[in-house]
């Protein structure tokens, strides 16, 4: 028995030695940068913004890899399930972080316990977006049409429960209207669709939408958080009509749980600098994005207290996973 256990003591030694010797050596071949969502939505855009420095940085390829289904839970499932060795990270949104854990009575990965925070990188205010055919050409214009013709407005999603079709469910409250909610398996598509005219309402991240605004393609008739963008100061936001509306989405990266503590600091202080990085501020604060960053235990405990404040927010919407 004593011979079992010495050899078990000596299995896990070299397994912590192998660990250690790894985080030493970090990185030493390119890292997988996983995204949960689709390329060209908001969560691309941003993880891609990123990737570029942070590759310098690292003297390693980040690649950005696009794993998407069932509203981001896929690709968080595989960086979840991945070695903890700091090669496989993921772009995580306030969807899955945040918004899930209330919605769902089981999900494939616990936000908390199957992930070791690296750090928040931005924030971001979502934009409601309206296609030109559309008769109206600002908030006000929007809210009195589509007052007068319930049911035959629908808007647009990046899925079910997401932050978009929560903003589209509050509103339809606060508001007294009563547009349909029509998902998406992701934003690329959605918007594609709304462009192309086949549907005439969206909420949106702006880093998808706002080139096609400034392009006349589109028209932006309010934004989301509680005062206006730099990137837009000219577009009202929901809350000058309707006081209290806020809807704001956050992001940051994450690694599997377990991941050595030297190998986060690593990428936290390097993803801090891809941040600071002039040509990333420029495009990412041009398309909306607020940039944030902090310690990894800073980015756990607004996790948990945004997950408590969502939770009241998905019971008032009555939001339901379909």
């Amino acid at each position: 028995m004593s011979a079992r256990v010495c050899k078990l003591a000596l299995s896990l030694m070299l397994s912590v030695a192998a660990t250690a010797a790894a985080a030493q050596d970090f990185p030493s071949r390119p890292v997988r940068f996983v995204v949960p969502y689709a390329p060209g939505g908001t969560t691309d855009t941003l993880a891609r913004s990123i990737g570029g420095k942070l590759t310098d940085l690292l003297a390693q390829q980040v690649v950005v890899d696009n794993r998407t289904g069932a509203n981001g839970d896929i690709g968080m499932s595989i960086v979840a399930n991945s070695p903890a060795d700091g090669y496989t990270i993921v772009l995580g949104y306030i969807g899955n972080l945040a918004i899930a854990p209330s919605l769902y009575d089981k999900m494939p990965y616990s936000p908390v316990r199957d992930f070791a925070t690296i750090t928040q990188v931005a924030g971001a205010s979502n934009i409601i977006v309206i296609h030109p055919s559309l008769p109206a050409k600002n908030f006000r214009e929007f809210i009195a049409y589509t007052k007068a013709n319930p049911k035959k407005v629908s808007f647009a999603s990046s899925g079910v429960a997401s932050v978009a079709h929560l903003a589209g469910e509050l509103l339809n409250g606060m508001a007294g209207i009563d547009m349909l909610h029509v998902p998406y398996k992701g934003s690329g598509q959605a918007i594609s669709d709304l462009v192309g005219g086949h549907i005439k309402v969206m909420i949106s991240g702006m880093a998808s939408t706002l080139p096609h605004v400034r392009s006349g393609k589109l028209i932006g008739v309010a934004t989301t958080g509680l005062k206006r963008t730099p990137a837009t100061p000219e577009i009202a936001t929901v809350a000058e009509t309707y006081p209290g509306f806020e809807l704001s989405s956050w992001f940051g990266v994450l690694a599997p749980a377990g991941t050595p503590r030297k190998v986060i600091t690593r990428l936290n202080a390097d993803i801090h600098k891809s941040l600071q990085e002039p040509s990333v501020v420029k495009r990412l604060e041009g398309i909306g994005f607020e940039i944030t960053y902090g310690t990894p235990e800073q980015f756990t405990a607004y996790m948990k207290s945004e997950t408590s404040k969502w939770a009241k927010v998905v019971k008032a919407s009555g939001a339901k996973p379909e």
